[in-house]
């Protein structure tokens, strides 16, 4: 049976594979003056930048000088915990004011106008097969987002790339509907997340962002929590008159919702107890629309 990943020893040894060992594979010298970097910020989605092809922008853009002196940058995304995502490798060309650095027309972070560097960086070809797939242990000191070049250790090499984190816990995560959609479209690449929302029935939560309110709803029988999700994804409203109402008369929905499990229930339980629960937190959250 063909395996959907390769796991990999995430503790360094001297036989341990590490970054440098398959970027070199690609032709990458790491003896040239490059670091390591990865993107995790609390004020941004960087994931979704990532998925809107906006990170490459969003990293040029710098408040210190932090890639002076480099030839390389070796760029990575937050994989959940301590681990890291690689998305490319780039070489810095030069660096000028921001303000001289006009934005692109829909780039969404606006304020990037005013930052104090702006670096030219060129995307380099030959480790397309790497990006979103190739993840890293970056260890301990994951507040340092840029570092020297190091051999830190490869965990996994995903059979298909991902853009989203980590499947952790029912009740821990929000998916945003443009998340959701990238699950939904993207079935390999995502294969835990299908996996887990498949295994439950249960209640969860639709919470429109612009105005607060939110929405009940559940799975039940032999339909799972990613069975239903999955009638969100294709159309916004999955064929319930008050969502379908609500994404008619405001244009900036289904985009503003966000998705999350309230209690997961074996998917033997039946309809009525699945509905009584579903109850319970309308009761409990001041709901009037139930999404059956």
């Amino acid at each position: 049976m063909e395996s959907s990943s390769i796991r990999l020893p995430n503790t360094m040894t001297k036989s341990t594979l590490g970054i440098l060992d398959l970027l070199a594979l690609r032709g990458f010298d790491p003896n040239k003056p490059a670091k390591l970097v990865r993107h995790q910020d609390k004020r941004y989605d960087v994931l979704q930048l990532l998925r809107d092809r906006w990170l490459e922008t969003y990293q040029c853009y710098q408040s210190r000088p932090v890639f002076d002196g480099l030839d390389f940058i070796v760029s990575f995304v937050g994989a959940g915990g301590t681990r890291a995502r690689f998305v490319g490798v780039y070489r810095v060309l030069d660096r000028r004011p921001g303000i001289e650095a006009p934005l692109p027309p829909n780039f969404p972070l606006r304020e990037f106008q005013q930052s104090r560097y702006y670096y030219t960086l060129e995307r380099q070809p030959g480790f397309e097969d790497f990006e979103g797939r190739l993840i890293i242990e970056w260890g301990l000191g994951a507040l340092a987002w840029h570092q020297r070049l190091s051999n830190k250790p490869v965990f996994e090499l995903l059979s298909e790339p991902s853009l989203l984190t980590p499947f952790k816990d029912y009740l821990e995560f929000t998916l945003t509907y443009s998340e959701l959609q990238y699950l939904y479209l993207n079935p390999e690449a995502n294969k835990e997340w299908r996996a887990r929302l498949s295994a439950v029935a249960g209640v969860y939560l639709i919470l429109a962002r612009t105005t607060g309110a939110q929405y009940v709803g559940s799975a039940y029988g032999l339909e799972d929590i990613w069975g239903r999700w999955s009638d969100y994804a294709r159309n916004g409203h999955g064929e319930n008159r008050g969502l379908r109402m609500l994404i008619e008369k405001n244009s900036s929905y289904p985009a503003e919702f966000l998705y999350s499990i309230l209690q997961i229930l074996p998917k033997t339980l039946a309809k009525r107890e699945v509905l009584n629960w579903e109850g319970r937190y309308m009761k409990k959250l001041g709901t009037r629309l139930s999404l059956n």
